[in-house]
């Protein structure tokens, strides 16, 4: 026990971070606090609450709920039994009647934790990739983003948290398990942790949103890539992680194979309009809501952007990466115009906070190093002051 309460895992930097972190949770508390539920709210609940009692399966038709008739519209082609099951687990836990205050925190509790992790697993990353500068502008950004706020307090919006923690995990997870393939070891047996921490990520990310299946091959590309030497271990271990996976969420129905049949068959896993990339409006709606989601990327992204494209020193495989997969989540995005809630822009914002401070890092570097450090800190805290004072109006 001694040897893991050490300086190097807890520093100066990690009490920075954890201070943060709280400074997040309050804000998403403020909100909470000046909630009220809404019917989707509701709704959600009593499906994951009916499916823990055993009177039926979330999120698809039942005698249960006195339906006549089945038809797809019944059917919740977007999140799997998983996405109510962990809506409702903390009001089946609390023993006896809860008071209806008591029973609002409860239902928000889970997204609560799910934004602390994100940001935590947000700067644990962007700290390893780009030393602690990188760490402290990644979650500042994410600290006080209004869209990460909204949606981990479940503010009008739809709780999307897990499904963007379990995205970013799955992907950093396996550059990390790539990672790991050249050190000389039985890679399979050494790496069951990590392989177990990628089937839940892979899990947790296509139970909250059967589109972000899309992370599957994007993890194993990156995998391949990153071990190109070990291609066929990279396999195996990307195997077995959707192997977990596809078990857990099979276990989210709690092992009814018809069920589960049923609800993969009406799942929506790669619904997309091509005729939204055509159409303006469904890019400046896109940036639009990245805007809404953190007010400092209408600055900070554009010159990310530009500095990678003009200086070659920030083209590397840790900045590319965030970029590439932001992109690619921002495309579908665009291509998805109508799916429920911020769905594929929300899951982009974590990777776009970890590009713009890889960026930010290498330009702290330079020798404009002064000139930078001034423009961060007055973005940062701009933005920081901002968005405490649209917190002080909210519910007012």
């Amino acid at each position: 026990m001694s040897r893991f309460f050490t300086r190097e895992r807890f520093g100066q930097p990690q009490v920075l971070a954890g201070m943060l972190l709280l400074l997040f949770l309050a804000q998403c508390a403020w909100l909470v606090n000046r909630g009220v539920p809404r019917a989707e709210d509701i709704v959600r609940i009593r499906e994951g609450l009916g499916q823990w009692r055993g009177e039926w399966i979330a999120g698809i038709p039942s005698a249960a709920r006195a339906r006549q008739s089945v038809d797809d519209e019944r059917y919740d082609s977007h999140h799997s039994a998983l996405w109510y099951l962990i809506a409702s687990a903390p009001l089946l836990l609390w023993p006896g009647k809860a008071s209806a205050y008591t029973a609002g925190w409860l239902a928000h509790a889970p997204y609560l934790v799910f934004g602390v992790l994100l940001g935590a697993s947000l700067w644990y990353v962007a700290r390893r990739l780009y030393g602690n500068a990188g760490g402290y502008i990644a979650l500042m950004l994410y600290c006080f983003s209004p869209g990460m706020i909204r949606s981990s307090a479940v503010w009008f919006a739809e709780p999307e948290t897990g499904a963007a923690w379990g995205a970013f995990g799955a992907i950093f997870t396996a550059i990390a398990v790539a990672h790991t393939l050249y050190a000389p070891r039985e890679v399979v047996l050494w790496n069951w942790r990590r392989i177990l921490l990628l089937g839940v990520s892979l899990a947790l990310a296509v139970g909250s949103q059967f589109s972000l299946i899309v992370v599957l091959p994007l993890a194993l590309a990156f995998m391949l890539y990153v071990a190109p030497e070990r291609r066929s271990a990279a396999a195996v271990i990307w195997t077995a992680a959707v192997c977990i996976g596809t078990l857990l969420l099979f276990a989210s129905y709690f092992f009814h194979a018809g069920a589960f049949w049923q609800a993969m068959g009406h799942a929506s896993f790669f619904e997309i309009s091509w005729r939204a990339f055509v159409m303006p409006h469904a890019y400046s709606s896109v940036a639009a809501q990245i805007g809404q989601s953190s007010p400092a990327l209408v600055l900070a992204l554009p010159v990310a952007l530009i500095t990678w494209a003009l200086w070659r020193r920030v083209r590397y495989f840790g900045n590319t990466t965030p970029l590439l997969v932001a992109v690619l989540l921002l495309l579908l995005a665009v291509g998805t115009p109508h799916y429920p809630g911020l769905g594929f822009q929300l899951v982009a914002v974590p990777f776009l906070f970890v590009f713009v401070s890889g960026v930010a890092a290498d330009l702290l570097e330079s020798r404009h190093k002064n000139l930078v450090t001034a423009c961060v800190w007055g973005l940062l805290v701009a933005n920081a002051g901002w968005n405490v004072w649209e917190l002080a109006r909210a519910g007012s």
